[in-house]
Order: structure tokens, then C-alpha cells, then sequence
């Protein structure tokens, strides 16, 4: 009897995880949820809602904020599923409340092993939903499953060894029976993965690494034992065709982070997106952007999937933004490099070649390149609106640095940088020295860099318009059916601006940095709007509703 008990609850579990990815799977059919880290699988951040209008959007009114209770840029995104918001706060908590009055039903707190390290802050971005399961990522390098219902652990894996600095900042992504995870630690000399776990067990399904051992594919593009400590980490959500079954992954920077002369050759698979097969971990392809990276210029954007015609022909697109400054169109069935234009001004490179590989050019001693370590754009979501067509994201305008590479050795679970850089201030009239290892620099009398929004037509790689701010921005985007693009900035500002052509309709001022993407969902009838700013969270509705 136990044992027919036991089988009977195993089938009802698998059969409500199968429920749950077939949800996922059509996300676009319940757009009152917001079902994953970037939406769908597509990854577009585009809703179907349209109950906030370009004509009403300007009676938006603050309905509830929750604060966080450590200090620093909120960067998680919160997931809804019928009217129940979950959402990770600094540094590895996860809280589930009501979406429409903000009331907190529990939280779960997980505290981190105190010996771990992350180059950028306590940043967790959010949680993924299967079944009767979310899973969270730790700063610690675990991977946490709880119950969604009473927020109690139901097992816990390690992911990566803390004390080597492996993390997990990135919200998770769960595909059919599998929560797939990749580590951070980028700056601390580790040997990134990708790795996917059995949702209800937590046992390791396959493992993905992102710099190729002795004998694999790639790994002549590491010279020595280079491949052993050559970052390559993990640290954004991916995307998923399940059409193809293939999963798509952008991959960091190569370590040490700014002395390319330390380690020779193209350093793959750092600084691409690769394409993995769900069912087992298998590499179908790759495209590398930036090859033997020296300028930090992390591929961990969001891999946008896109069904359109394109230049007269139907195909299965992938639209990036990457952050060394260049625009990209790729053919996600097979990798091919269809399109590559700059959207900020780029001095690293003269352009690109006929397979999409840049051509560099070094600059001299001393001399700033463009874009800066924070690259063009970088990790925060854009959108895709498949009524505009237009593909939408935060750019960094004449924004530079100077580089200082050194010789350095790996040392265990210590910073692996390879020197140092100075920043050139990326703030209308506002000279600063910027940050990291740098040397003053007195006198930027050309500085004119700021923020912009840029609508980019996919077919051309041309700005369609944009919409400028005085500082830079690291908010990302949210797109409606309505025709409506919600995002913001650094100054504090929400916006929501025409899709079709940049007008500004609607801003309030939340008092703290916007960094991560807003995202839209309905509860009983009434279409919602949720935001960071700072270290709180607002949600907007419609006055009235």
C-alpha cells in the first residue's frame, strides 16, 4: 500500500510539472501572468494586456510598495501566477504576497555561507516556477527548491564550491522536468558551467562547461592550464526554442579580465551565446562575439527570440544587443551571423568581417576606448514588440575606458583581473574618476556621455528613434500590446513612452535607481504595472481601477 501511495504521488507530481511547463510553454495565452524571469521563452518581454492605453497611461497611480530590507539596487524580477507574486530581496529571500495590495504570505530567508564573494553586490535576480515547486539561486552557489504554497525547503543542492567564489545571482530557468542554473564568479579565476538539475530531486541532469577541457571542441582556443581558471561564468537567465528543444545561454567575460596577452587565443566559449540541446546539455552551436576579450565586454544579454520575415524570408531569429557595442542578427537554428551594426560609438573594433568576427583595433597606451567596461548596454532586459516590430533597449552613449592590464597569477577564490581602468564619467558636465584600480584623470573636457532608448529595426540595425536621459541607465524594458514601452533610469524617473515613436506619456519620479525591467500582469480585472526603484518596489494601476 505505501508503495502504491508513493507511486501515486510521484505520477501527480510529474503530471502537474508537465502541466506547469505546457503553462509556460504558452505563456502567451495568459498574459495576466508573467510565468518566467523574462516573460515566455522568447524572452521578448512583451504582454498582450491592454487596458492601460496611451490615453489613459497618464492617470497611472501608486497603488503599494514594498521595501527592501537590505539597502542597494534592487535587481530581482517578480513572477505572478494567479494574482500571487513571488520575488527574491537582497541577499537570498524569497517572498510570496498578494500582487494587488502587496500583503506578504511568507518568506523564506536564506542565509549565505559568510565566506562567499561577488564582484557587483548582493544581487539575486528571482525565482523560477514549476509544478508546486520555485527555485532560487544563492549567493553561496546552492540552488534552493521550495514548496510555493508554504514557502518550507523541499531540497537543496550545491551548485558550485563557495570557497573557489562560484555564486548564482541569476533567476533560474525551469524547462520541462529540469531547473537549469549557470555560476557566477567570473572575476575569481572559476571554470564556468551551465548545469541542470531533476526539478523534483535536485539530482545533476547534465553539466555544460563554458571553457572546453583537454580533447573537447574549443579547448585549443586556451593556451596551457589557462582553460582552469578562465571565468566564462553564467549569471543571466537564458531563453528557450521549444520548437528546436534548444536552450540559448550568453556567456561572460574571459578571466583575467583585462590582460588579453595572458591568455592567447579566442578563449571560447567566453563572451558568446551558445546553444544547448535541454534534454541533455549537448552543444548544437555557438557564436562568439568578442573573441580574446580585453575590454570586459561580458555576452550575458538576454537572447531574444523572434519569428519574423526577414530581408523577404520567414526565420527564426535572435536579436542582440550585446555589450562590446554591436547590434546582432543571428539564424537561432544553426548560429549563422545574418547582421552587425554598432549603436554607440565603437573605436575597439573597426567592424565586423562576413562571419560577424570583429576586426580589432588596439587602442595606444593611455587612450579611452569606446564603449567602457560597461559596454554599449549590458545585462538589463530589453523588449521586442512584434506590433512595432522594433527591438528595444538601454544604450550607454559616448561612454569609455582606460585600461591598465597587468600580469597577475591565480590565486584560489582571490580577484583574477589582470590590471585596472579608469572610467571616463558617463554624466552630462559632471568629471568623476570613476571606478576600480584607476589614476585621476583632470581634465575630461569632451565628455558628453548619457543615457539613451533605442528602437532598433532588426531588418536594417538602425535606430528607428530614441529617447535620451541625462544619466546612464541600467533599466530594462517592457513592451505591450497596447503599443506602450515602460522603463526607466538612474535618475529615479518611470517612464512610459510610445512605442511607435518614443513620445513620452507618462513619468513619476520614485526616488531611487531603476535598474531592473518592469512587468505587467491582471488580477481580477485589473491590469498592473510593477517596478524597482532603489530598494523598493511600486505597482501601478489606472485610477479608478
Amino acid at each position: 500500500m505505501r508503495i502504491a501511495t508513493t507511486i501515486l504521488a510521484l505520477t501527480f507530481t510529474v503530471c502537474a510539472q508537465a502541466a506547469e511547463y505546457d503553462r509556460i510553454k504558452n505563456a502567451d495565452a495568459e498574459p495576466q501572468n508573467w510565468l518566467t524571469y523574462n516573460g515566455t521563452y522568447k524572452s521578448q518581454r512583451y504582454s498582450e494586456l491592454k487596458q492601460i492605453t496611451r490615453r489613459n497611461v497618464k492617470h497611472l497611480e501608486l497603488k503599494w510598495m514594498l521595501q527592501n530590507k537590505v539597502f542597494g539596487a534592487w535587481q530581482s524580477n517578480p513572477i505572478i501566477d494567479d494574482g500571487i507574486m513571488y520575488i527574491t530581496q537582497r541577499p537570498n529571500d524569497v517572498i510570496a504576497m498578494d500582487a494587488r495590495t502587496g500583503r506578504v504570505y511568507w518568506v523564506y530567508e536564506h542565509t549565505p555561507d559568510p565566506a562567499y564573494q561577488v564582484c557587483c553586490g548582493a544581487n539575486n535576480r528571482g525565482v523560477a516556477l514549476l509544478g508546486d515547486k520555485l527555485f532560487m539561486g544563492t549567493l553561496d552557489g546552492k540552488l534552493v527548491a521550495l514548496d510555493k504554497v508554504t514557502g518550507q525547503p523541499v531540497w537543496q543542492q550545491t551548485v558550485g564550491d563557495v570557497k573557489l567564489a562560484y555564486s548564482v545571482t541569476m533567476a533560474p530557468l525551469a524547462i520541462k522536468d529540469k531547473v537549469i542554473v549557470g555560476t557566477g564568479g567570473g572575476e575569481y579565476g572559476i571554470r564556468g558551467y551551465i548545469v541542470a538539475y531533476d526539478a523534483e530531486t535536485g539530482e545533476e541532469a547534465w553539466r555544460f562547461y563554458t571553457i572546453p577541457g583537454p580533447g573537447e571542441p574549443g579547448h585549443d582556443t586556451w593556451e596551457g592550464d589557462d582553460w582552469k581558471y578562465g571565468g566564462a561564468s553564467v549569471w543571466v537567465t537564458g531563453s528557450y526554442d521549444a520548437e528546436q528543444n534548444l536552450t540559448f545561454w550568453g556567456i561572460g567575460n574571459p578571466g583575467p579580465d583585462w590582460n588579453a596577452e595572458q591568455r592567447p587565443g579566442d578563449n571560447l566559449y567566453s563572451d558568446s551565446v551558445v546553444a544547448l540541446d535541454v534534454d541533455t546539455g549537448e552543444l548544437k552551436w555557438h557564436f562568439q562575439f568578442t573573441p580574446n576579450d580585453a575590454y570586459d565586454y561580458d555576452s550575458v544579454q538576454v537572447p531574444v527570440l523572434v519569428d519574423r520575415e526577414w530581408r523577404g524570408e520567414q526565420r527564426k531569429l535572435m536579436l542582440w544587443a550585446n555589450r562590446n557595442g554591436y547590434f546582432y542578427v543571428l539564424d537561432r537554428t544553426n548560429g549563422k551571423f545574418l547582421l552587425g551594426k554598432p549603436f554607440v560609438k565603437v573605436n575597439w573594433a573597426s567592424g565586423l568581417d562576413d562571419n560577424g568576427r570583429p576586426i580589432p583595433t588596439p587602442q595606444p597606451e593611455g587612450a579611452a576606448t569606446y564603449p567602457g567596461n560597461q559596454g554599449g548596454t549590458n545585462w538589463y532586459p530589453p523588449s521586442y514588440s512584434p506590433r512595432t516590430g522594433l527591438f528595444y533597449f538601454s544604450a550607454w552613449e559616448d561612454y569609455a575606458t582606460i585600461y591598465a592590464p597587468l600580469e597577475q597569477e591565480y590565486e584560489e577564490g582571490s580577484a583574477f583581473l589582470g590590471g585596472g581602468f579608469t572610467v571616463q564619467t558617463p554624466v552630462h558636465g559632471a568629471p568623476t574618476i570613476g571606478i576600480g584600480r584607476y589614476t585621476p584623470i583632470n581634465d575630461w573636457t569632451d565628455v558628453v556621455g548619457y543615457g539613451s532608448l533605442k528602437a532598433i529595426d532588426p531588418e536594417t540595425g538602425d535606430a528607428k528613434w530614441t529617447f535620451d536621459q541625462f544619466d546612464v541607465s541600467d533599466a530594462g524594458m517592457l513592451t505591450t500590446a497596447s503599443d506602450l514601452l515602460f522603463t526607466g533610469g538612474r535618475e529615479g524617473y518611470f517612464y512610459a513612452l510610445d512605442a511607435r515613436n518614443g513620445k513620452e506619456l507618462f513619468k513619476v519620479n520614485l526616488g531611487g535607481q531603476i535598474v531592473m525591467a518592469p512587468v505587467t500582469f491582471m488580477v481580477d480585472g485589473t491590469q498592473y504595472v510593477t517596478v524597482t526603484s532603489g530598494n523598493a518596489m511600486a505597482t501601478f494601476a489606472v485610477r479608478g481601477k
